[in-house]
């Protein structure tokens, strides 16, 4: 056993993807074994990163890290790789082990009863909805029964039970878990401990204590720094006012000058480096497509999931400009795959009006394409060039010039999220679609984001388990898939 129950230490650690791209500066902290920690940092801070140092599929440019010797990890990502979501789930599982398992179907059983998931082992992971996914996620570290269990976003797209069931398991868990996410209240039921890497300094600051906690030193330590720093502006301006003074008499007070102009440096070094908040986006409006009259969806039957089974319900839906529905349900009933075939006119029982540009954002983010650079991802959905327009609602969304001309498959989860906001900003489209549109989003855009929903002039189809978003958005009609 590591010596002080230590199981990861990061010594002085520098990373960088690429020249002057600087993502981690001589970061340093412990974890010792048993702690569950909060990994928090801006969208594209770098969690991810720090997460695939651990695991050593990255390595850093400079600085050590130790992990404990015969120390087993097992790291359940946002998002189940692409080119496993045509594997049954058995050849899912059995990617989570280097040799072969004969009793695989008795373990993956088990682990899905943790989960509370029950489908047949030769599913296709792909016709899995997006909260059963998460949950086979989950169940692939599990699975492995890891000494160090790390969670990237674990309740993104899992449905209310989903999230109480996982905060009981966490809260009952004995061994260490690292956990990324934007959810205060369920982080909150079982962290003891926060890093927080900060996107400006690059460095990482280790609290111990709950989230509420840890949140409140992290506000009273901003605001003390911002205290003294305002005392050291205010002499920094003195004496270079003195300075000034004196320099204008010539003479030996040219000496004086200079003694005050070093001291007003010397107090500049000093000011202390503030822990800068996480940048908001700007407030922001989805245009409405102009010139639209009349009936711009009718869905008068659908089919959803029931014990296995299709099953086919009726409906009087009829949705005009400035109409939003919500589709509610629990995970796997078929709110996704119905939104699907709604957006990509393939749904029987369902017809969108002739000449309706429709707005469709995807919880997998697969309506954009990875090869392409931001840049041209965003131009490609204006009906007419405009690069200042195009650039001013990237900057909007924190899209600034490095971003820009990146690929979208080098973002992260919650970058591609801010990308497809500015698509739907810049289509104008008449007809929204958004399926779990708070996945990945820092939760300091989320208001914003719910308030430009709500004063959206279109027409809106929306899938959302997160009740506090969906309280701030003006909605209609509510299509329940259960009832």
């Amino acid at each position: 056993m590591a010596k002080d129950n230590v199981a990861i230490r990061f010594n002085k650690v520098s990373f960088e993807y690429g020249y002057d791209a600087p993502i981690l500066d001589e970061v340093s902290f412990a974890l010792r074994r048993g702690s569950k920690i909060t990994l928090m940092g801006q969208n594209g801070a770098g969690k991810s990163t720090i997460l695939n140092l651990i695991t050593g599929s990255l390595r850093p440019n400079d600085g050590s890290i130790f992990v404990d010797q015969g120390l087993t990890v097992a790291y359940a990502k946002q998002v189940i790789p692409r080119e496993q979501l045509t594997l049954t789930m058995r050849e899912f599982f059995e990617t989570c082990f280097s040799e072969k398992k004969y009793d695989i179907d008795r373990l993956i059983d088990d682990v899905l009863e943790v989960v509370n998931l029950k489908a047949s082992h030769e599913k296709l992971v792909k016709d899995f909805s997006g909260g059963q996914q998460a949950r086979l996620l989950l169940a692939s570290a599990l699975i492995q029964d890891p000494d160090l269990l790390i969670l990237d976003e674990p309740t993104n797209n899992l449905d209310k039970a989903g999230i109480e069931h996982l905060t009981q398991f966490l809260m009952d868990y004995q061994k260490t878990c690292i956990v990324i996410s934007h959810d205060a209240d369920f982080l909150n039921m079982f962290t003891d401990g926060v890093l927080y890497l900060d996107v400006f300094t690059k460095k990482v600051d280790q609290y111990i204590g709950d989230y509420y906690v840890v949140m409140a030193e992290i506000q009273v330590k901003i605001e003390k720094d911002e205290r003294k720093n305002a005392q050291y502006e205010k002499e920094i301006q003195a004496n270079k006012d003195k300075a000034n003074f004196f320099a204008n008499k010539g003479g030996g007070m040219r000496l004086v000058a200079k003694k005050m102009r070093d001291k007003a440096q010397a107090m500049e070094d000093s000011k202390v480096a503030v822990r800068k908040e996480d940048k908001a986006i700007r407030n922001f409006t989805i245009p409405n497509q102009p010139d639209l009259v009349g009936e711009l969806l009718n869905i008068s039957s659908f089919s959803v999931m029931k014990n296995h089974e299709v099953v086919e319900k009726t409906a009087r839906i009829s949705l005009k400009k400035r109409q939003h529905l919500l589709i509610a349900g629990p995970n796997g009933i078929g709110k996704s795959t119905l939104i699907e075939a709604l957006a990509t006119g393939k749904a029987i029982g369902a017809k969108i009006a002739d000449g309706v540009r429709v707005g469709y954002y995807r919880q997998d983010f697969s309506t954009l394409d990875f090869e392409k650079t931001v840049h041209d991802e965003l131009l490609s959905v204006m009906r007419e060039q405009d690069e200042e327009r195009l650039r001013s609602v990237a900057s909007g969304f924190l899209i600034g010039k490095e971003m820009i001309s990146a690929k979208i498959g080098t973002l992260s989860e919650g970058q591609k999220g801010l990308v497809a906001f500015a698509q739907l900003v810049l289509l104008e489209p008449g007809l929204l679609i958004l399926d779990e549109p708070t996945n990945h989003i820092n939760f300091r855009h989320l208001p914003i984001i719910a308030k430009a929903l709500d004063k959206y002039e279109g027409a809106m189809v929306l899938v959302s388990h997160v009740a506090e978003f969906v309280e701030q958005v003006h909605i209609d009609e509510i299509l329940d898939l259960e009832e």
